[in-house]
């Protein structure tokens, strides 16, 4: 196109004010602005069209990559992301804030469903162990590496709590121990420092899910000894879906304790597997006993046999049933041949000292829980 000189000039006066101009055969002109809007096209002095786009306008690909960015910084779900981005005029920042307000709202909607998946959480040192079971509602985000890092976060942090409320030889750190206490979620989707119950609500909104704290128990061990833990269905280390609690007592303070915790480990699986309820029989409830018993003899009865077989079967029965409730009575897992007390009497022979069992305690994912 041919310019007039006085055109020319105008050109190159445009041209100084704009970083990238565009000419076209048509006279039109075009350049960024920094205004939030598209304007129409408008004739200037020399009369040629100029259209003005804005920067802040993005496109489609700035658009994938700002829920790329909210995603994986929330790990909310892509439609709750791409809603906050739009009712944010895509300002990362405030969406993100607005999905931490949006998750709350999300999280006391969805915590009446039922949370009966979960794990648990392992922590211990020489001397105490601590478990918590945290539940979801699918085993899809109990695979979720967010919530897998919650749960091991609030086992050390019940490894820490001192408590006087003693269950069965163990000390619950329960919800109500640990819900208002702070926590340092040292994790990059993570909201730092804050307390329990707000952390358990915020990974709630990420999952989508309910998901709670139902329990945590503590043992200490206060002799010399050792403590002992296993987990089984174990995803990483500290995590899985039952675990088996036990402390081993050594009554010489001077007493090697390498083979005394290798029993011992041996043990706490032996918990996992055969599931006892008790530690010695004198622990069992008369009633539960006595209910035991009338079941057999009317099931020995129903035999037909004299009185005095009758008898006889139901003590042999009755030892059975030791043999499935309590610790002490029931076959080793790893060596069937002898009990949990004839192991433990050989064990103190090698190790010159008596060893007994202090506590143990046992737990899985879900259990007492209406499905």
């Amino acid at each position: 196109m041919m310019f007039s000189r006085g055109a020319k000039q105008s050109i190159e006066i445009l041209c100084r004010q704009v970083s990238t101009p565009i000419h076209s055969r048509y006279g039109y002109s075009t350049w960024a602005y920094s205004e939030n809007f598209i304007s129409e096209p408008k004739r200037n002095k020399m009369g040629s069209f100029v259209r003005k786009y804005s920067t802040d306008a993005s496109s489609p690909l700035d658009h994938i990559n700002l829920i790329k960015q909210l995603r994986e910084r929330t790990s909310a779900p892509i439609k709750e992301v791409k809603s906050a981005l739009i009712d944010c005029n895509w300002d990362l920042e405030a969406a993100q804030k607005e999905l931490r307000k949006r998750g709350i709202v999300l999280a006391s909607k969805k915590s009446s469903r039922t949370a009966a998946e979960g794990l648990l959480a392992l922590a211990q040192n020489d001397t105490k162990a601590a478990v918590i079971e945290l539940n979801c509602e699918t085993d899809f985000v109990a695979r979720n590496e967010i919530f897998q890092h919650l749960a091991s976060s609030l086992a050390k942090l019940a490894l820490s709590v001192e408590s006087s409320e003693q269950i069965s030889g163990t000390v619950s750190v329960g919800p109500t121990s640990l819900e208002d206490l702070k926590i340092n979620l040292d994790h990059p989707k993570l909201n730092g420092e804050t307390t329990v119950s707000n952390a358990i609500t915020e990974v709630a909104a990420m999952m989508g899910e309910n998901i709670k704290l139902r329990r945590g128990f503590a043992m200490s061990l206060c002799k010399h000894g050792v403590m002992s833990t296993y987990l089984h269905t174990c995803p990483k280390p500290g995590l899985g879906r039952i675990a088996g609690i036990l402390s081993l007592e050594v009554e010489d303070e001077n007493a090697s304790l390498e083979l005394v915790q290798q029993v011992g480990s041996e043990l706490a699986m032996h918990v996992v597997a055969a599931k006892p309820l008790v530690l010695t029989k004198d622990l069992l409830s008369s009633d539960a006993v006595q209910n035991e018993r009338e079941i057999l003899k009317s099931q020995a009865e129903s035999s037909g046999r004299p009185q005095a077989a009758i008898e006889k079967m139901v003590e042999g029965r009755l030892r059975k049933y030791y043999e499935v409730v309590v610790l002490m009575e029931q076959k080793f897992v790893v060596n069937d041949t002898i009990n949990v007390k004839t192991l433990l009497d050989e064990l103190s022979k090698e190790v010159g000292s008596r060893v007994k069992i202090g506590n143990f305690l046992r737990v899985e994912v879900g259990e007492g829980l209406l499905w």
